[in-house]
């Protein structure tokens, strides 16, 4: 492994983050079963990528066939890609009915930002003040869940997501809304005042590089009504919440009642397979279309249809949705039993397949409890050395993330919570050995 480390850096550079401090190297996978160089077997509570499972037979078979068949890009007819938009925008709401197919997420929301310039006149972007939607020279100049060298754009203004099981927990939660949506005004107010205008208001449904936060019941429906009414699009970028992530939607923008203007999707519909889109309604491609000749010379190949229809297929056949839904009971059960136990654990958060709770110095009940970070990354890598896999989010770097495929089954997600609830135990006797 050294080895290959060594020949990584001198090749990649050193400034690609790897996971764990020991790091891993994997030589197969399947379903959510991760299989490493030294024959050690882990199961995978992270990886979105692999949507509906690693190397899931129907997918690869898929791909392996169009790919031995034809694979061009969308200058040529073709009926493989026309029959997966269609089956991919009957689970949209109307009025999006047209689709425009990248490679990526990145792409996507850059593409996103254009359409919305372009319709609004304006610059101005509203953005959560901890996020990540990309790395285009656009998208960075928005960033700011990461390091990105460009700095915020000025046309840019954050907002802070509230959190009812976070920051916001002692607080009522018509006051936590009514403050919240002051904010969006000021911001909107701000942009204007400076002349950019608002063009859009960019934000993955979940929440979930904020830390899965859970907003009050009107957030997300009033942001997307304030921005609207200055004259700006909404964009649910749903790289992270969509394919049905939360069993309760398809989309997670339909957890919160809303149809955006815009939504923008990436890895996880092609099940690794590059791709990503862009769907809007039919008035928003008729006004940026004429004006831009827009086309993508691998976004809408057949081979990466192939691989989105086959993770369609496969979401409906195996009722993977549904599972997720009925899972997700039994998960938040058992993150408010681990609670029980070690109160230094906040309030279950995330929804569906998609979960965690906040780490604290200290009971998270009590008014002083402050986030830990290095504690929870002592038990992210605890977890790792019990052979289970997952990481941690949140602007204060506190809160664990568990994020399986899809095809996780309900004895596989009490593995990963009984592995984890060790993991707790021994950090918590850890603790108690270094105090005493």
């Amino acid at each position: 492994m050294e080895d290959l480390l060594h020949r990584r850096y001198q090749t990649l550079g050193p400034y690609s983050p790897l996971f764990y401090s020991q790091p891993l190297e994997f030589v197969r996978a399947e379903r959510v079963w991760l299989t490493a160089a030294d024959g050690q077997r882990y199961l995978d509570g992270y990886n979105n990528v692999p949507h509906v499972g690693h190397a899931h037979p129907r997918v690869v078979e898929a791909i392996a066939r169009q790919a031995a068949t034809l694979n061009i890009h969308t200058r040529y007819l073709n009926d493989r890609v026309v029959d997966y938009a269609e089956n991919l925008l009957a689970t949209l709401d109307e009025p999006l009915d047209r689709i425009i197919f990248t490679n990526s997420g990145s792409e996507s929301n850059d593409l996103a930002l254009r359409i919305a310039n372009q319709h609004s006149g304006s610059r101005g972007l509203l953005i959560s003040d901890f996020s990540y939607h990309g790395h285009t020279q656009a998208l960075a100049a928005a960033t700011t869940g990461l390091t990105a060298h460009e700095g915020l754009g000025a046309h840019v203004r954050p907002i802070r997501i509230p959190d009812l099981d976070g920051a916001d927990a002692a607080r009522e939660e018509g006051e936590v809304l009514a403050a919240g949506l002051a904010e969006v005004d000021r911001a909107i107010a701000s942009l204007q005042d400076a002349g950019h205008g608002v063009a859009a208001v960019l934000f993955d449904s979940l929440f979930s590089t904020e830390g899965l936060n859970r907003v009050p019941d009107g957030y997300v429906s009033g942001l997307a009504e304030r921005v609207r009414r200055a004259g700006g699009l909404v964009i649910a970028d749903e790289v992270q919440s969509g394919f049905g992530r939360t069993g309760t939607a398809f989309w997670g923008h339909q957890n919160h009642g809303i149809v955006p203007d815009l939504v923008t999707m990436g890895k996880p519909m092609g099940n690794g397979h590059p791709i990503g889109g862009v769907a809007l309604p039919s008035a928003l491609l008729d006004e940026f279309g004429p004006r831009n000749m827009y086309f993508n010379t691998f976004g809408g190949n057949p081979v990466s249809a192939a691989a989105g229809q086959a993770v369609l297929d496969v979401l409906a056949e195996e009722g993977l949705i549904d599972r997720a839904r009925s899972m997700a009971g039994t998960i938040r059960s058992a993150l408010t039993e681990l609670r029980r136990s070690h109160p230094w654990i906040g309030p279950a958060k995330g929804k569906g397949l998609f979960f965690g709770f906040e780490v604290m110095d200290r009971p998270a009940d009590e008014a002083d409890a402050q986030p830990d970070p290095g504690r929870t990354r002592e038990i992210v890598e605890s977890v790792r050395a019990r052979n289970v896999l997952i990481s941690r989010i949140g602007r204060n770097d506190n809160v664990l993330k568990m994020r399986p495929p899809m095809a996780i089954e309900p004895g596989e997600a009490a593995l990963l919570l009984e592995t984890l609830s060790d993991a707790l135990a021994a950090d918590e006797s850890l603790a108690t050995s270094r105090r005493g």
